[in-house]
Formats: C-alpha cells, sequence, structure tokens
C-alpha cells in the first residue's frame, strides 16, 4: 500500500521527506514540544533527518504511521501526527502527535487527530480496520488529555511509572477510544481524499 495523504479542510497529511528536515528540527528542538517527551530537544539537524527515516521506516514495516501536518495555504510543515504502532492482529493502534507553539489552541492538533482516527475506523490504512486507539498522556499534560477528549476518548486510568525517560519514571494517564463508541466532532468538516 502506498503512504496515505489524507486531508481536512485546512490541513494536508502526507509523508515526511527529507526536504522537512529543518522544519522537524524546528519542531523537536523546541523544549516546550519535547516537555512530556521521551527525547530531549533535538541539538543537530542530523537528528530531524534520522527522525524522518525513523517514521517511514516504520510505515515500510506496517508496524505504525506517521504524517506530517501541513497547512493546505502555504504547505508549511507544523507538526506530526499518526499510530506509534499499530497491531492488525488485535485491531488496535497507539496515537502520537505534536505541534509547533505558534499554532496551539487553533484547533489544528484536534483536526488532525480526528481524521486519522477516522481513516483507522473505516479500514483506509494498510494495518486494516481498527477496533480500539489508546493515547497515553504524562501526568500534567492538559493540553493533550484536553484534544484526546475532544476527539472521544475516554480516561481509562493512570499506569504507575510506566514510562522511562530522561533519568526519571513517568505516570502515564491512559486513553481509550472504541470504534463503536466513536462519533465525528461536528465542527470539523472532513474531505475525503479519494
Amino acid at each position: 500500500m502506498s503512504f496515505p495523504t489524507l486531508e481536512t479542510n485546512r490541513l494536508r497529511l502526507d509523508q515526511l521527506s527529507k526536504e522537512d528536515s529543518n522544519s522537524l528540527f524546528e519542531l523537536f528542538s523546541d523544549n516546550s514540544v519535547v516537555e512530556y517527551y521521551d527525547l530531549e530537544a533535538f541539538t543537530e539537524l542530523s537528528q530531524a533527518s534520522h527522525l524522518i527515516e525513523f517514521f517511514n521506516a516504520r510505515f515500510k514495516e506496517n508496524s505504525g504511521i506517521r504524517w506530517a501536518i501541513r497547512l493546505k495555504e502555504t504547505d508549511q510543515l507544523i507538526g506530526t501526527c499518526g499510530f506509534n504502532t499499530w497491531c492488525p492482529k488485535m485491531k488496535n493502534a497507539v496515537i502520537g502527535y505534536d505541534l509547533l507553539p505558534k499554532y496551539w489552541g487553533k484547533g489544528f492538533s484536534t483536526e488532525a487527530v480526528h481524521r486519522i482516527v477516522k481513516a483507522a475506523f473505516s479500514g483506509d490504512l494498510s494495518c486494516g480496520k481498527l477496533n480500539r486507539i489508546q493515547g497515553d498522556t504524562v501526568l500534567g499534560n492538559s493540553a493533550s488529555e484536553s484534544l484526546l477528549l475532544k476527539v472521544g476518548f475516554k480516561e481509562e486510568g493512570i499506569r504507575r511509572q510506566s514510562g522511562y525517560w530522561k533519568n526519571q519514571f513517568h505516570d502515564l494517564k491512559c486513553f481509550g477510544l472504541i470504534q463503536s463508541e466513536y462519533s465525528e466532532i461536528r465542527q470539523v468538516r472532513i474531505i475525503t481524499n479519494s
């Protein structure tokens, strides 16, 4: 299956390429973006290039997918989103996303996540039709929690010290979305890419 391009009224979600290295470096070198991430802020452009290769390898191996989030009007990369892992046999996936701070609070992440969730539950991706999507947030990441709740995820509990990065353990709040419970956000207009 070729890499799927998805669209919303304001965004195009497509594959990351080497040409995105500078934009990805800008994103992941920002301390506020990686505050709750399991990686340190980037200090070298080569780290962005390696991350692009890692994300694209994940898709080639059919173990997950990561899209570039681009503004339709300018083609500018403003973030990424996708499924860090998926399991076609168990029909589930784990979601992830990030966005440049100057675009926070404008609904772009919600719009992008809503679109990829719809694609996953519709069976439009190489993993097949999923039944469950999980999102984990580090305690205190209220913006990420809010995004998941807007899309329809339900809080399922805290997994104590289930993450370890930046030399410390992290409690993770687990959110789940089941296909049968999913309903579209009414204020987001989706354009299906055919």
